[in-house]
């Protein structure tokens, strides 16, 4: 009897921990290689929430960026430090980077993990006012950066000091030095190893224990539809949105009726228009960029010889490279893109005027021979109406047209009609 009850008693311990084992943790893998900006935060955001609802064990954001947006930035930190589960940042794969505002999401992490040949720091802020920062301005945003990434180093239990110069003294470590000056928390060349490595520990300040052994890993990267939009983000393309925009309309005035242009341009210039209201845009570079429109539009209007199609284009450099508030080295036009751009509309707008002087120059044939056996009527000043306009006309008998007399075309010299009276 009493052996039974010893057989019952190991079977009732032993089913729960079969059903444990059957059921391992599982761990949401966030892969994270952009820049920092409103769409990706959405992104990150968005997965961190989800994991916390989801009952994930942990999250791991793959992160590799070379920085961006503080205010995005902002709110990513902000969702890292209210996750009710652990999150791990790491660094990976070989060669990644986590500069700027990377340097925020990995502190802020429960645990900051680097894979080999990978580097951090980097973090100084720029100024978005662009250009040479008046010195008290500068001061206020390096302090207050500082004391943000000091706030998360030391409640993190990591290294202040680092943190402190990774700020003023824009420090960059790789993940060797950054384990040995306590600036991150492990360095392992695999995920999987990550996970091994992590199990068990107890974070700091969350006191949350980490169960990552034997985790099943659900991987996530960023939707179709978000990538679009972080592609329609890219200053490049915003600049070459625009001015798609700006020859689509060129074209549609010069030639009202052809829709597909003015289509065109229409989209594109909408599209680009949804990259400046989620970018910081500078107003001087917005302004440059209308005076080369109005520029290039005058061009059809008021010959030139070319002069406003160059004004339109030296303005729309200008106003490209100074489009975006230099918030960081990812948000400016690249010159070459710029000069391109520039370039093509130039010599589109010239190819366009030479045709126009080249048609002008030419002697009208078209439909002038078709006016031959009309009939019309004289006008005063040597002038005949027919088929609707006027012409300049002479006898062909050399007599003088009186007004009101009615005259067949027998002929047409140049731009003059031979008539004779009917």
């Amino acid at each position: 009897m009493r052996l039974l009850l010893v057989v019952a008693a190991v079977a009732a311990l032993a089913v729960p921990a079969g059903a444990s084992a059957a059921t391992p943790p599982r761990v949401l893998v966030v892969e994270f290689a952009n820049d920092v900006n409103p769409v990706t935060r959405d992104y990150l955001v968005g997965e961190i929430e989800r994991a916390g609802e989801d009952g994930f064990a942990a999250i791991v954001v793959l992160l590799d960026t070379p920085g961006g947006l503080a205010s995005s930035m902002t709110d990513i930190v902000k969702a890292e430090l209210a996750s009710r589960i652990p999150v791990i940042v790491y660094v990976s794969p070989e060669g990644a980077r986590a500069a700027s505002a990377g340097v925020w999401i990995g502190q802020a992490a429960d645990i900051l993990a680097m894979a080999p040949q990978t580097n951090i720091g980097s973090s100084t802020p720029i100024d978005v006012s662009g250009g040479d920062i008046q010195k008290d301005r500068r001061r206020k945003a390096v302090n207050d950066a500082a004391a943000s990434l000091r706030a998360l180093a030391k409640s993190h239990g990591r290294n202040v000091r680092w943190a402190d110069r990774a700020v003023r003294q824009a420090s960059n470590v790789t993940a060797s030095e950054a384990l040995e000056q306590n600036v991150i928390d492990v360095v392992v060349s695999t995920l999987p190893r990550l996970l091994e490595t992590v199990d068990g520990r107890k974070t700091v300040p969350k006191g949350l224990v980490l169960q990552t052994a034997g985790a099943r890993i659900e991987r996530v990267e960023m939707s179709a539809w978000k990538k679009a939009l972080d592609l329609l983000i890219d200053p490049n393309i915003i600049a070459l949105m625009l001015s798609i925009g700006l020859l689509g309309i060129v074209v549609e005035l010069w030639n009202p009726g052809l829709i597909f242009p003015g289509a065109v341009g229409g989209i594109s210039l909408i599209l680009g228009l949804f990259g400046l209201q989620v970018l910081p845009v500078s107003v001087a570079g917005v302004l440059m960029m209308l005076l080369a429109a109005a520029f290039f539009v005058t061009e059809l209007f008021v010959p030139s010889h070319g002069a406003l199609t160059a004004a339109g284009a030296v303005t729309f450099v200008i106003g490209a490279l100074l489009l975006f508030d230099p918030a960081g080295p990812t948000y400016q036009v690249s010159l070459a893109v710029a000069l391109a751009i520039a370039g093509t509309i130039s010599a589109f707008m010239l190819g366009a005027m030479a045709k126009v002087v080249q048609v002008r120059r030419r002697p009208v044939e078209v439909g002038l021979h078709d006016l031959v056996g009309r009939r019309g009527h004289a006008r005063s000043g040597g002038m005949v109406f027919v088929n609707g306009e006027l012409w300049q006309a002479r006898a062909a008998s050399g007599a003088e047209l009186e007004p009101g007399d009615e005259v067949e075309v027998e002929s047409v010299d140049g731009l003059s009609l031979i008539v004779r009276r009917v």
